[in-house]
């Protein structure tokens, strides 16, 4: 199913049981004018197609924009433009250089911290870090690998009398590097958000230029779990030696870009490293990332184990 399917689906459901007629090939049709065609960011699409329904066929707009989404744990969220509900406490509120937003930092619950941000139109009420909200009909993103959710005029944000566990922020693992996910190595980014380019377009600014960065997308395995982590470009330089200057060179020289991916795979992959870093949703954050070398300790427990 495209994903102008399932956006189509996502909205129908919403309107599932109205008195109204809404033929699906009509929003499917629009859908992909807007996604596909236009290039328009998926958010702002559904909410296009959102008022087109409130406009053409009556349906009031407080019913169809205010029905509360499913309430998740952020360890759930995976997916971007998801609407969901959240219970979480304010782990930490920063500055935003941005006129266009109200406020920004973490929130968090008993399995996983994410990043929020609340714009400015809006019109939220603010909230306070170590405080406990419900977050409802928030809608998922990602920026720079990382999930985030975004509040919106449709959202609403309650504060509730709870004070919510959170996990350990920092955490430290040694395990093996057992894969690296695609859009990792030389990438391009786009110049207005900072977003990774899908065939040149943002998700959110559509067909742009874009610079170049450097990242990888990898999973660590330590024998119980398997941790999601992303590593920047001072990792990456410092694990390789291969910097954004290298890899451009790579890329030049093989005249292909994903020559610098493979070349990293070679260096990094199966090999066992010492993490340590920030929990945030779905990925571990590393703050520093070293190749892993045993002692003799480590050996003598694992032939115990073996004996």
């Amino acid at each position: 199913m495209s994903r102008a399917e399932k956006l189509t689906d996502q909205i129908l459901e919403r309107i599932k049981g109205k008195d109204v007629k809404v033929k699906r090939e009509d929003i499917l049709r629009r859908m992909k004018l807007l996604i596909e065609e236009f290039k328009v960011p998926e958010s702002e699409a559904v909410r296009t197609i959102m008022n087109y329904l409130v406009r053409e066929y009556g349906i009031p707009r407080e019913e169809l924009f205010d029905r509360d989404s499913p309430l998740v744990k952020i360890a759930d969220i995976s997916k971007v433009n998801q609407w969901v509900s959240l219970r979480a406490k304010v782990v930490q509120l920063w500055d935003s250089n941005s006129p266009n937003v109200s406020q920004v930092g973490l929130i968090g619950d008993e399995t996983g911290i994410v990043k929020f941000v609340v714009w400015a139109k809006a019109s939220q009420p603010e909230v306070e870090e170590g405080k406990s909200y419900i977050f409802r009909n928030v809608v998922t993103d990602s920026f720079q690998g990382r999930m985030q959710i975004n509040v919106t005029r449709t959202s609403r944000i309650e504060e509730i009398d709870e004070d919510i566990q959170l996990p350990p922020r920092e955490i430290e693992v040694v395990g093996s590097m057992v894969a690296i996910q695609q859009n990792s190595g030389l990438v391009k980014r786009c110049n207005e958000c900072g977003r990774v380019l899908n065939k040149g377009v943002c998700h959110q600014h559509g067909k742009v230029e874009g610079y170049d960065d450097l990242r990888i997308k990898a999973v660590i395995d330590d024998g119980e779990n398997v941790y999601e982590i992303i590593l920047n470009e001072e990792n990456i330089k410092e694990l390789t030696g291969i910097g954004l200057d290298e890899a451009l060179k790579i890329a030049h020289e093989t005249l292909d870009r994903n020559a610098v991916l493979a070349e990293l795979k070679n260096m990094l992959l199966g090999r066992y490293f010492r993490v340590k870093g920030l929990r945030g949703g779905r990925y571990l954050l590393v703050k520093e990332i070293s190749v892993h070398k045993p002692k003799a300790d480590d050996f003598n427990e694992i032939l115990e184990a073996l004996a």
